[in-house]
């Protein structure tokens, strides 16, 4: 097909919407930038600890165990930065369910804001225009992004300022 026939083609109104609704396949998350800066960790309350390797087995497999596998070994990665609520989608074997960690705790229900998480538990965080999510590990803790910079584990949901509370563990649904 000659250039003159392909432009005269995505001039036309459908193949326009057919050209747009394509690229917003591809379009990163809406929590791209999820905000989170030094001001927002409260290591005082907490601390992070590097993970080592572990076992694969049930990874991403929806299970609430299979949620703790998965950022367990993510574990140091960087590639998840900015895009918590997809890792926390991730570690239950879906994608795309939730816009951000914000619009999961406002869709997700029961909500509560005591209590410790049980683990596979989503928790959240109110610290930037897109929120925080991680994973509860059922001791008090925590697994996510950007805990010293990388997907790590926080002894204390504390370890990030203004804690919402947590939700169960399921697969993300809306």
């Amino acid at each position: 097909m000659r250039t003159t026939d392909l432009l005269t083609r995505l001039a036309k109104p459908a193949a326009a919407l057919a050209l747009v609704a394509s690229a917003a396949v591809f379009a990163p998350a809406a929590n791209a930038a999820d905000g989170i800066t030094a001001a927002d960790v409260n290591p005082a309350a907490g601390t992070f600890s590097e993970l080592s390797e572990t076992n694969l087995t049930g990874a991403g497999d929806g299970t609430p165990a299979g949620a703790v596998a998965w950022y367990k070994a993510h574990a140091g990665s960087t590639g998840w930065e900015h895009y918590c609520e997809k890792a926390a989608e991730n570690s239950y074997g879906v994608s795309g369910v939730w816009a951000s960690a914000n619009a999961h705790w406002n869709g997700a229900s029961p909500k509560h804001t005591s209590g410790k998480p049980p683990a596979g538990s989503f928790v959240y965080w109110n610290i930037s225009a897109y929120g925080h999510v991680g994973i509860a590990d059922g001791n008090g803790g925590f697994y996510a992004t950007s805990v010293g910079g990388k997907i790590g584990h926080g002894s204390s949901t504390s370890y990030f300022n203004n804690y919402r509370g947590w939700t169960p563990a399921a697969v993300p649904r809306r």
